[in-house]
């Protein structure tokens, strides 16, 4: 299969060595992971990757299931998070670690947490943000992993693990190609806003890590829906009252995800399940992993 690898050499002794990582999940607890792929990079070539099933110990929604394909047969005799945390910590420890978008490291802050373990010990870095902030046309759109990836003809199998972290990180390597900018350079410049930080309420301004996204909310929250819709205006993301096919998150009430094993959900809730089995790209969460994920700043 081609995977769109070019060799390319290293300038201003810049360090391009990282590890790019992926993780798919049960349902939509962010904590419920089933499949994680690593691959590392070195001098911006591959150099090793491996894939890894994991037993979520959790139910597997059918939404989920019809995206990756994972259910409880094929997970059935895997090791859960806590057995595979060590695994994981081996390929990121004192690592530049690379997701696209924040989601698959909340996913695996969420499961550190809730299987009593450590953070991972390393650097993140978002290669979403850094496509934003290399080419232009990315930078209020159109930076999803597939756009990305038909973008600069790499090919991949999207929503497999190991395939979605190899692509996030041959993306990283043509922005540093493209950019001439070290790895230490590019996350300084991802680092920074790109825009003011002022809050407009249900309108994103600034560059959080929401920004480009356009939040729903449904089902019964802890905070008030007001509260919440500042929260995520503050972190760039625009709110809209019902989902549409701007959508792109939908947050769900934690206690509304639980409650018979997602078989009663709000209508807003089914629309964007059909939306996503028409091909919308939207992300459906709950509401302690919004929390988390609009609380990051960096």
């Amino acid at each position: 299969m081609k995977h769109g690898r070019r060799r390319i050499g290293c300038w201003k002794g810049c360090n391009m060595d990282f590890v790019a990582i992926d993780v798919e999940t049960a349902n939509s607890n962010m904590d419920s992971i089933c499949q994680v792929g690593v691959v590392r990079f070195e001098n911006g070539n591959e150099v090793a990757a491996e894939s890894a099933l994991i037993d979520p110990q959790t139910w597997f929604d059918p939404m989920n299931v019809s995206i990756h394909g994972i259910d409880d047969s094929i997970v059935a005799g895997a090791d859960n998070f806590e057995l595979r945390h060590s695994w994981l910590d081996d390929w990121a420890r004192d690592s530049v670690l690379v997701c696209h978008t924040h989601f698959d490291r909340i996913a695996l802050s969420r499961a550190c947490a809730r299987h009593s373990k450590p953070e991972l010990a390393c650097n993140w870095l978002d290669s979403a943000r850094v496509a934003r902030r290399t080419w232009e046309q990315f930078a209020k759109r159109g930076y999803g992993l597939a756009n990305l990836a038909a973008h600069f003809g790499i090919e991949f199998e999207h929503h497999d693990a190991l395939h979605d972290a190899r692509t996030a990180g041959l993306i990283l390597v043509r922005a540093l190609s493209d950019s001439q900018l070290s790895l230490e350079e590019i996350m300084l410049k991802s680092s920074r806003s790109a825009g003011s930080s002022q809050s407009i309420k249900r309108i994103g301004d600034g560059d959080g890590a929401l920004a480009g996204e356009n939040v729903v909310f449904t089902g019964a929250l802890l905070i008030p829906r007001k509260e919440a819709a500042d929260r995520a205006a503050e972190a760039g993301a625009d709110v809209g009252p019902s989902v549409t096919k701007k959508t792109s998150i939908v947050v769900v009430g934690d206690q509304d995800i639980d409650r018979l094993a997602g078989k009663k959900k709000s209508s807003k809730h089914i629309k964007a399940e059909k939306l996503i089995e028409a091909g919308q790209p939207i992300k459906i969460i709950g509401e302690t992993d919004f929390m988390a994920l609009s609380a990051i700043t960096d």
